[in-house]
């Protein structure tokens, strides 16, 4: 039978407590209710069953006579378990500053565990920061700091982060502490002092091809946007920082972004750019940008950049319609003008056609208006320009610098106004980098006519130029002259009309002069191309600098001077290789053909070779030192020799193998070599006994001998005394040398 539940219990319940003022803290408990009278156990339900004592007998046979029955009993006992509930507090603050103290809450209710809540909230505008006095928690005790704003809480730290001294910021004007414990003996403490400070709101983001001016981050603060040359504002101009829970700006930031098309009055300076969207839904494009300057003043157009797709096009007129006289068009030109356009009045109209979208092109013209007499306000991309004059009048010098990491490519670093009937900048220069480019005027475009250009070149004192015209052609009445030195100096290096090959000069001082003039009325011969030179500083000398010598090595030279067509050897000492050209040539441009080599120590040996009748198992296929050679014979030879060769390195030359070569004899023959040998030995050992027997009869007849010429002649000269016997000096030697030593190795 099974016992029937008992019924179920009440769950614990209690009022929460809620305090509103401080310093004063929680107001009293309620009282907790008592315990339940029934304990509960572990597990909320547990079987119990019961087999009497009959059990051994059910695991027996039972006899045919007499069986018994053997009845169990099963008790079931249901044990119900009462949930406990927090007791609930909740604290909150309003003062600019303040301390929320742990020992404020009201004691722990019996057989029940904690969970407080403190919220400090101050005036809009405002954040609440928390500084940690002291945190000291039991484990499984929770400890959390939030931060609110409106129905989100965020956690902004928790008990396993906080430590003494630590400030956490709230993101609204209210902050939210939480903390929760289930000790009985004792709950954990903590202190933290907060205070008010003023909210901002997060600085705006600065657009694309645009910036912001932020005054103020704080509420009222203000931020102004606005765009680079070329670009529009897509939004609005300005944003307030406006005062809330959270300060956020008065509406979202706005971009930048090119436009197709657009109109230009009174233009002073800006830029054309390939459109950010397509104008239309398919990707195909139509824009067009009409730009007008004051009247009285002329428009120059400047290529920054320029690509565009095969069926693209740019059209620009000198005017404000496509009827006005065209100034360039993307298909018809080979190459983008150098030198840019100028308008013949005070408009232009740019038009672009695209059929593939804005991926597959992309444009920077800037215009810029200058007025009639002046020339236009010239621009280096990647640099700047001083000028003599603001108004760029007949006569105005400009100097033009790169910027840090650039360096002028094209054109020269000083151009002048010139021409008083239609002012232009002249082409031409003074260059002073120790290398550089000279390139004719609208390169790659044809240059004009009536062209008078001059460049002025000047290395350092101790050196000078040598000039490399890589390409030249010219018609046939103009003409391009070079001089050795200034202009003035009568001395003339090259003169040349025409197309004329590559042509290679050299000035005898730091000073070169080149002069390019192009005739007014070239159409009646035709148009050149133009032409490239490069230039840089050499050696006044005829001859190329000295090389260094290499370490572990020497070099020869094949000329006592080094002068064009010199040769320098380099080789390297036993034991290394050279790295490197060997073999070093003096060019026409005073410069070595490459740089000189050097010495690595040689870390191999060459290759023994293969034994024949044998294999052999290598460790290293570079044979470098440390590298083993393992051979074994075939079938049938055997090793005469050793069969392992390790390649080791010597303090002079090159690395050797530690012994000589191998070889595989076929047994036979081992066999009939073997038994020359013991021949050889036998009668070595014959002799050997010969000697023993003639050795001490020839000792004995010298001494008779001796011992009688003694007695007969020199008796009587009692002053000289000669030894019986002479000690050897090598008789201290026992042991046989062993010469096949590789340490004695000569290679």
């Amino acid at each position: 039978p099974t016992t029937p539940a008992p019924p179920q219990l009440a769950p614990f319940t209690s009022q929460p407590w809620v305090a509103h003022t401080l310093p004063q803290g929680p107001g009293p408990q309620e009282p907790a209710a008592p315990r339940d009278a029934h304990e509960a156990t572990p597990d909320d339900a547990s079987t119990v069953t019961l087999m009497d004592k009959g059990d051994n007998e059910l695991t027996g046979s039972a006899s045919e006579d007499s069986q018994e029955t053997t009845t169990s009993t099963i008790v079931t006992t249901t044990v119900i378990t009462t949930e406990q509930a927090p007791a609930l507090c909740s604290v909150s603050f309003s003062d600019p500053e303040g301390y929320i103290d742990s020992s404020d809450y009201p004691p722990l209710p019996f057989n029940s565990f904690l969970e407080c809540t403190y919220n400090v909230t101050v005036y809009t505008g405002y954040g609440v920061e928390l500084q940690v006095k002291s945190v000291n928690l039991s484990e499984g005790e929770l400890l959390s700091i939030r931060g609110v704003d409106g129905s989100t809480l965020t956690v902004l730290a928790n008990q396993t982060l906080l430590v003494e001294g630590q400030v956490i910021r709230s993101p609204t004007n209210t902050i939210s502490v939480y903390f929760r414990t289930f000790q009985d003996d004792g709950p954990g403490t903590f202190q933290l002092h907060y205070q008010a400070f003023m909210l901002s709101c997060n600085f705006p983001r600065r657009p694309d091809s645009g910036d912001v001016t932020v005054m103020d981050l704080h509420s009222g603060g203000v931020a102004h946007f606005h765009c680079h040359l070329g670009y529009e504002l897509q939004g609005a101009k300005t944003l307030t920082c406006i005062n809330a829970s959270k300060p956020h700006w008065s509406s979202p930031e706005p971009v930048c972004s090119a436009p197709c098309g657009g109109a230009v009055h009174n233009a002073t300076i800006g830029r054309v750019l390939s459109p950010s969207h397509p104008a239309n839904a398919n990707g195909s494009q139509f824009c067009v940008w009409t730009i007008e300057a004051p009247e009285g003043q002329k428009l120059h157009l400047h290529f920054e950049r320029l690509s565009l797709h095969d069926k693209d096009r740019m059209a620009v007129y000198s005017g404000p319609t496509n009827a006005s006289a065209l100034l360039y068009d993307s298909l018809r030109a080979e190459s983008v003008p150098f030198e840019g356009l100028l308008s013949h009045a005070n408009s232009i109209r740019i038009e672009f056609t695209s059929h593939q979208g804005p991926a597959a092109t992309a444009f920077n013209i800037r215009f810029e208006a200058f007025e009639k007499g002046h020339c236009y306000e010239p621009y280096l991309q990647n640099g700047n320009f001083t000028t003599s004059d603001p108004t760029y009048n007949i006569g105005t010098v400009v100097e033009f610098s790169c910027d840090p990491g650039h360096s002028l490519e094209q054109g020269p670093a000083i151009i002048e106004c010139i021409n008083v009937r239609d002012p232009y900048w002249m082409c031409g220069g003074e260059l002073s980098a120790v290398a550089g480019v000279v390139l004719s005027p609208n390169w790659p475009e044809p240059y004009a006519e009536g062209e008078d250009c001059v460049w002025k070149i000047h290395v350092g004192e101790e050196k000078r130029v040598f000039l490399d015209i890589q390409f030249l052609n010219l018609s046939n009445s103009d003409i391009l002259t070079i001089y050795d030195g200034d202009e003035v100096t009568p001395h003339i290096l090259g003169q040349y009309l025409g197309n004329t090959g590559p042509q290679k000069l050299y000035s005898s001082t730091p000073d070169l002069t080149i002069q390019f003039h192009s005739d007014p009325a070239g159409l009646i011969f035709g148009k050149g191309q133009g032409f490239i030179m490069n230039y840089i500083e050499v050696s006044r000398n005829d001859s190329c600098s000295d090389l260094p010598e290499i370490q572990n090595g020497w070099k020869t030279t094949s000329h006592t001077e080094l002068v064009r067509g010199a040769r320098i050897t380099y080789q390297c000492d036993p034991g290394y290789d050279i790295v490197g050209s060997d073999t070093l040539t003096c060019q026409w441009d005073l410069s070595w053909s490459s740089d000189p080599p050097f010495c690595e120590k040689i870390m191999y040996c060459t290759d023994p070779g293969e034994v024949n009748h044998s294999t052999r198992l290598i460790s290293d296929p570079v044979l470098l030192v440390g590298t083993t050679i393992q051979y074994t014979c075939n079938p049938g030879f055997v090793l005469d020799g050793s069969s392992l060769l390790t390649c080791y390195s010597r303090e002079t030359g090159t690395p050797i193998w530690t012994s000589r070569l191998p070889h595989c004899v076929f047994n036979q023959d081992s066999f009939e070599h073997a038994l020359e040998e013991a021949a050889a030995e036998s009668s070595l050992e014959g002799g050997n006994v010969a000697l023993a027997i003639f050795i001490p009869v020839l000792l004995i007849s010298l001494l008779l001998g001796g011992a009688y010429i003694y007695v007969t002649r020199c008796r009587y000269y009692s002053s000289l005394r000669l030894p019986l016997m002479y000690s050897h000096p090598y008789s201290q030697i026992t042991v046989e040398t062993e010469f096949d030593n590789p340490i004695y190795e000569t290679g």
